[in-house]
């Protein structure tokens, strides 16, 4: 099983406005499943400049920034954007007041939903005040007419600080001192709340809650929510950051993760999606079903809720939902993790929506099929370490010692499974609260504070020893030695965050930033080398090719993909799925006809359109994918399991079935291509169509020899067809005739018509397979880093389009200085001389031929459909165009042997493309006599010869002098390398 992907060159570099909702933790708008609303609900958004001040005189100070009208949110962010910031929806909003301030002052009152008040001042000019009032105003309008308003209070009584900000708590009886509760209810209590919280509620949480100073926490976090809002409404000033860094309460964490996050925001928007996602696919079993079963007994076993199937149940249904909503990500390892840690703090649903947020927002790439996400930021924690810890550096180098080993695991897991988890949930605290940047500061401070040590370690053995007793002491004193008491009292993990947050300050989301665009070509390019090993490991044969082989038509198909790329697979409907008794498919990557006709121009060179344009400025090769039904048929040909799709295992074992062959294995495989039914005979019709693929093969060759073999062929195959009939009884009337669809030519004849034609034999022995041809494709170019002014400019200019449109301008240049020239490079490129070979002698005797059926050449296409003869293909040489109609073989009354057959009607046709075609005596011949055919054997191939030799001398050849020269251009045309 293969699974391509070409999502990484795929990736573009955030716009202003994905950059911007990242940073206020705004869901996207395809993030609101149910429909209610995302970013941009259709409404205009604006930025205007603004100074923000608390309702509440003396509570803060005042902040200069800029205020942003998101719909359905308004936010707003200081200058420095990390002093003061907050992300409203507008639905919490409910009034919105003019002050009436001095002359010159445009300031705005908002209420919110609590009662908290919020000045802002608008500092910009007038009109562009007077329009941000105006589009607020229509999006406040949208937001009550959707419903959200009303909505606020009830999702309210789902958050603890709802509890925390009253002044007697109705549920403060039941709680211990870490915040679990006495007798596990988390039921409604008096007052109709319906807090959630984790499975720490009822099996208690991680550590001592006095030394953690849970009720000092907690008192300093109520009061900074009675005047700074709470859940939805939270204002984020200095105070906040600060409180965090100090740690969260046990009660009050869950809520505050999905606060800082943004994930809040989607749990909002998406009431009961959560629910619903479980029971729409209940019972279905998956690859990534079958994962996660494996590794729930692996997760945090450590912590009582893991120990029993309360806590197993409720990660299984969160990773299971996690994977049916997000299909091409399921499920990776480290989510287990991940998943654990977060409920213990925080309800399914809850959790559910903080997955989604660190997978697809927080943490892009950690946890897909490719992990490019996680490898990129070990390239990028690699290149930090050279340059802030150089020394450090050198000695990696020379122990060889992988900064990986130990440096994955801290990024995957947030470091929940490399140290004590009331220490891990510190960092996560941050995490969420000041972003990715984060891990690179706490994992360059773990580095720098243990440097004098790791320059002892010789090997990855060693490095990972060390790590690990350096965070099992994380509770013990930085400085036990130290006379000072309040020294002694610094813990290593005290001293750790000290150094992540001051001396690694320089580390900012910018930093981090641009070393992933100075990496990412790098990164790319080795998951795409792995995945193509891993591809081709995976088949299940690789026929007669070698690993080489194999790989050129992986990258021929990447290609294609890149292309054109597949559609994505939609599971079928839950009921139609497999349940417990059986397993989905692991997924595949297939391939539709689009993408096949792409990736067959890569291989055949008469899937493919190469022309050589010469203007008198450039010479370049243009390649257009072809298109006809031969491409067609050969698809649905290699479909062997009737998918629709083919994937790379199908790609390899029919290339196997036609590059390897022989000359008979050759004619009996383009046999079969043709035979619809799988009869073992072709029809009339069926014999039409292969002569039209033949056609198609042969459009671009040089000279007539083709053309004439075709003619040929046809006139044989029918002859042939006819004279293998059942005879009458003697009587002396014709033989009967057989419909357009009835088998007509089985396989022996279909050889003995081929071995006729010394240019057909040549071909099936040794072009054919020929054809296709194995070769490095063009390297795709990789997504521009836009690193740089000069660098950027130019990928704005050089882009394909561009480059389309200066071809097209100098093409049109090169004709009007009568420069402009195009040819079409051959297929097959055999022959190169323009006269035609003669053919070979009947194989019939003359007592086969007795029998002359007037419609052995008009039978077949008078049976045919109107489509059918519509069908015949254009013949395109690099002189002139030949139409073949079926219409006039149809209007030929007497059979050709194959010595009487003269190809000059279509030579003159293909001389004089545009021109009627001149009927020649040999078409309206009659009948002759039996015994005449066989006395005027011997003498008629010179008879015929010297016939054209006449033609050829009276007539002009049709061609202008510069197509004379196009012709000899091309016969001495050089490949293109």
């Amino acid at each position: 099983m293969a699974t391509i992907s070409t999502q990484l060159r795929n990736f573009k570099e955030p716009t202003k406005d994905q950059h911007t909702e990242l940073f206020f933790s705004i869901p996207r708008t395809e993030s609101a499943i149910s429909g209610k609303g995302g970013v941009d609900d259709g409404h205009d958004r604006m930025e205007i400049n603004a100074v923000l001040s608390l309702g509440i005189q003396g509570e803060e100070d005042s902040y200069a920034g800029k205020l942003y009208l998101l719909p359905p949110y308004l936010a707003f962010a200081s200058l420095d954007r990390k002093s003061a910031k907050f992300t409203v929806p507008l639905c919490t909003i409910r009034r919105v007041e003019r002050l009436n301030a001095r002359a010159g002052i445009y300031a705005l009152s908002l209420s919110l939903w609590h009662g908290m008040k919020i000045i802002v001042q608008l500092t910009s000019l007038r009109p562009s005040a007077d329009l941000f009032c105006s589009l607020l105003r229509d999006a406040l309008k949208a937001e009550l007419q959707a419903g959200r308003m009303k909505t606020v209070k009830a999702f309210s009584k789902t958050c603890y600080s709802e509890n925390l900000v009253l002044e007697s708590s109705p549920v403060a009886d039941n709680e211990r001192e870490d915040g679990s509760l006495i007798d596990g209810d988390k039921g409604p209590d008096g007052a109709g709340f319906m807090f959630l919280g984790g499975l720490g509620l009822k099996f208690k949480f991680p550590g001592d809650p006095k030394k953690l100073r849970e009720a000092s926490k907690t008192k300093l976090w109520t009061n900074y929510l009675k005047t700074h809002g709470r859940h939805l409404t939270l204002l984020r000033y200095p105070q906040c950051t600060r409180l965090v860094q100090v740690g969260l309460p046990n009660r009050l964490r869950g809520e505050m993760w999905e606060t800082l996050s943004g994930s809040i925001y989607l749990r909002f928007l998406n009431p009961g999606v959560y629910e619903r996602l479980l029971e729409e696919n209940k019972g279905r079993m998956n690859t990534a079903t079958e994962e996660i079963e494996k590794d729930l007994h692996r997760s945090l076993p450590e912590y009582p809720a893991y120990q029993s199937e309360e806590g197993i149940g409720a990660l299984r249904r969160v990773l299971q939902a996690y994977s049916f909503k997000n299909p091409e990500t399921g499920y990776c390892q480290a989510m287990n993790i991940l998943a654990a840690a977060i409920l213990i703090y925080m309800s399914e649903e809850q959790a559910f929506w903080l997955l989604e947020v660190i997978c697809d927002r927080l943490l892009p790439g950690y946890y897909s099929t490719s992990m490019h996400g996680t490898l990129l930021d070990q390239r990028v924690f690699e290149s930090l370490v050279a340059s802030r810890l150089p020394i450090l550096h050198e000695h990696f180098q020379e122990v060889d010692v992988q900064l990986s080993v130990a440096s994955l695991p801290w990024f995957l897991s947030l470091f929940i499974n490399s140290m004590p988890m009331v220490f891990a949930f510190r960092i996560v605290d941050c995490f969420f609260c000041m972003g990715s940047k984060v891990l690179f500061q706490v994992g360059l401070a773990v580095l720098k504070i243990n440097g004098e040590k790791l320059l002892q370690i010789q090997d990855d053995g060693g490095f990972i020893h060390l790590m690990r007793d350096y965070f099992g002491s994380l509770g013990e004193s930085a400085h036990p030695s130290s006379p000072d008491p309040r020294v002694r009292a610094i813990t290593r993990f005290q001293e750790l965050l000290l150094v992540s947050f001051r001396e690694f300050a320089i580390i900012t989301d910018e930093t981090i930033q641009a070393e992933r665009r100075k990496f990412r070509s790098e990164v790319i390019t080795s998951i795409e080398s792995f995945s193509k090993r891993s591809a081709i490991r995976n088949l299940k044969t690789l026929e007669r090719f070698s690993k080489d082989q194999v790989g050129l038509i992986y990258d021929a198909l990447y290609r294609a993909i890149c292309i054109e790329p597949p559609p994505k697979v939609v599971p079928p409907p839950p009921a139609l799925l497999t349940t417990k008794d059986g397993m989905e498919e692991r997924p595949e990557t297939r391939i539709e006809l689009k993408t096949f006709r792409i990736f067959l121009s890569e291989i055949a060179t008469w899937a493919r359109d190469d022309k050589i344009v010469m203007n008198g400025f450039q010479q370049r090769v243009d390649r257009d994918v072809a298109e006809h039904e031969l491409i067609d048929r050969l698809f649905f040909f290699w479909d062997t399991s009737y998918r629709g799709a083919l994937s790379l295992q199908d790609l390899v074992s029919g290339l196997d079935g036609v590059m390897f062959n022989d000359l008979m294995e050759n004619i009996e495989w383009f046999f079969n291509l043709h035979d619809k039914n799988k009869d073992g005979f072709l029809t009339k019709d069926e014999v039409l169509t292969l002569s039209e693929s033949l056609l198609f093969i042969f459009r671009f060759e040089v000279g007539d020899a083709y053309l004439g073999a075709i003619s040929r062929f046809m006139s044989n195959a029918f002859e042939y067809g006819d004279a293998l009939l059942p005879q009458s009884d003697g009587d002396g009337s014709d033989p009967p005739q057989l419909d357009s669809n009835q088998p007509y030519l089985n396989l022996a004849t279909f050889r003995m018509v081929i071995l006729a034609e010394e240019v057909l034999e040549s071909f099936f022995e040794t072009d054919l397979s020929a054809s296709f041809k194995l070769e490095p494709v063009p390297l795709m170019e990789l997504p521009s880093t836009n690193s740089g002014f000069l660098n950027g400019l130019w990928s704005t200019i050089a882009t394909d389009d561009n480059k389309k449109l200066f071809n097209k301008f100098s093409d049109e240049l090169g004709k009007t200085i009568g420069k402009h020239q195009v040819v079409h490079r051959p297929s097959i490129g055999r022959h190169h001389a323009l006269e035609e070979p003669r053919a070979r002698e009947s194989l019939l005797t003359p007592s086969m031929r007795r029998s002359s059926s007037k419609s052995s050449l008009s039978s077949p296409i008078e049976g045919s459909t109107a489509a059918d003869s519509a069908s015949m293909t254009s013949i395109t040489s690099s002189t002139a165009t030949l139409t073949v109609d079926p219409n006039v073989a149809s209007n030929v009354e007497q059979p050709l042997a194959s010595a009487e057959f003269s190809p000059m009607p279509m030579v003159h046709a293909a001389q004089v493309a545009l021109m009627e075609r001149t009927p020649f005596a040999i078409d309206d011949a009659k009948d002759e006599d039996e015994d005449s055919e066989e006395e005027d054997e011997a003498g008629e191939d010179d008879g015929v010869m010297d016939e054209v030799d006449a033609f050829l001398e009276a007539h002009d050849s049709g061609l202008s002098e510069a197509d004379k020269q196009l012709a000899n251009d091309l016969i001495h045309a050089e490949p293109v390398k």
